[in-house]
């Protein structure tokens, strides 16, 4: 019995929702619901797990313009981001036209997480540490057992997470990620909001905005 995780990219961007669940309880969380709900709710159902939860690590639209559609489906609790991303999430409705998604209305999550908070999926507990930078309130979710890594927009294979939109500050990401990341085991497996799954150590050798 393990921890499980299902990776669904979603939206034109190609966001990297997560589908994590204990395969003894069949307890399930969806993390970053960016888009396309019904695929989403397709797959839980599908392996008849029970959902009880939305995870957000930020307020960016592709991470969050699906989540008022997926609770309409299938009403649990939302939790995350941090509260300085709140202004992302009010603006959701201007910002989805702007870009050319599906216009989603704003919401208001069911708590707002903060660094040391834990949260449970069936037997496996995630820290929440929060990882400013790329947005004000931007969280990631770590469980210890698994080695397993939420990260986000924050950390990418080889690349970090951008800081030209508003609320970004480039040497806040660095200095969280080098601080709160980097002191991670080397074998912890790192699922970033966009593209390929890689480790903590590989980033320690190979990312260069780490390492100069």
């Amino acid at each position: 019995m393990a921890l499980q995780i299902k990776i669904i990219p979603v939206t034109s961007f190609l966001q990297n929702a997560a589908l994590l669940w204990d395969d003894e309880s069949n307890e399930a969380v969806l993390t970053d619901t960016g888009g396309e709900a019904k695929l989403l709710l397709a797959e839980v159902d599908r392996l008849q797990l029970n959902l009880k939860a939305i995870w957000l690590t930020h307020g960016h639209l592709d991470h969050i313009s699906g989540v008022n559609d997926l609770i309409k489906l299938n009403d649990v609790p939302v939790l995350g981001p941090q509260r300085h991303d709140e202004y992302w999430i009010a603006a959701l409705p201007e910002v989805t036209a702007n870009y050319g998604f599906p216009i989603s209305q704003s919401f208001k999550p069911t708590r707002w997480l903060e660094e040391g908070d834990e949260l449970n999926v069936g037997q496996y507990t995630f820290q929440v540490l929060h990882i400013p930078g790329h947005t004000p309130g931007h969280v990631v979710f770590y469980n210890q057992e698994n080695k397993l890594l939420i990260a986000g927009d924050v950390l990418f294979r080889e690349t970090v997470g951008r800081t030209d939109l508003p609320g970004g500050n480039h040497a806040d990401l660095i200095h969280n990620i080098r601080s709160k990341l980097l002191t991670l085991p080397d074998d912890t497996r790192v699922l970033p909001g966009h593209g390929a799954m890689t480790t903590i150590g590989h980033e320690k050798k190979y990312n260069a905005f780490l390492n100069d």
